[in-house]
């Protein structure tokens, strides 16, 4: 059957339509690609100095480079979680781990048990290898506790307030919010193998820490 006069006429024009309208959503693909990578064209590197840090009280010391990957959060990947990990080791070995090229994982950040104490291992805007998935790796903070999960001298008073301070900053900095939907323990993390920061971590008593600093910043 034929079809209506000039629908053979407006079906070719609709599919031309249709395809200038494809062309022109994946411009704009292109486009925003472009604007997201840029740093990764040779002479375009984000500008960085030996030991920046990201939270002003924090101490610097750096993980290896095969620990983490460069990146320039959140232009290309958007920081929407923080993740809280447990050691299951002391400081000294926490940090020697984390320098070490075969290890192959680190987080952002480390806080000290007895003193609260922060170190900053990677930078934000770069993906540390701390959550067990790449997706999540891409999204989130990861701030390592010192310590072992079925030991509860490790989480200390100072430890607990220092992590919701730090904690507390990066929501800010990052607009994230503060809840247990975007404040996860590893253990929350889709397809994870471990259990940190485990059934001692007090978390009621943690996001209230967390809430606070936020009201006061």
């Amino acid at each position: 059957m034929d079809s209506e006069p000039g629908g053979a006429r407006s079906g070719r024009r609709a599919l031309i339509i249709g395809g200038a309208g494809a062309a022109a959503v994946l411009a704009l693909a292109q486009k925003d690609a472009i604007a997201r990578w840029w740093w990764r064209v040779p002479g375009n590197d984000k500008p960085r100095r030996p030991g920046e840090l990201d939270y002003a009280t924090a101490q610097w010391t750096g993980a290896d480079d095969a620990n983490w990957r460069r990146a320039d959060r959140p232009a290309d990947y958007r920081i929407d979680r923080v993740v809280i990990h447990v050691t299951q080791a002391d400081w000294a070995t926490t940090l020697r781990i984390f320098r070490d090229p075969g290890h192959r994982a680190a987080t952002h950040y480390v806080v000290r048990s007895r003193d609260g104490h922060v170190e900053q291992m990677v930078r934000e805007l770069d993906v540390a290898y701390h959550a067990g998935n790449r997706a999540w790796n891409e999204r989130s903070v990861g701030i390592e506790h010192e310590g072992f999960v079925d030991q509860p001298k490790w989480f200390t008073a100072k430890m607990y307030a220092a992590s919701a301070r730090l904690t507390a900053d990066i929501c800010r900095r990052h607009r994230i919010p503060v809840d247990r939907e975007h404040i996860v323990g590893h253990v929350e993390v889709p397809g994870t193998d471990h259990t940190d920061p485990g059934p001692l971590w007090d978390w009621d008593r943690y996001m209230k820490l967390v809430r606070t600093a936020a009201g006061a910043a």
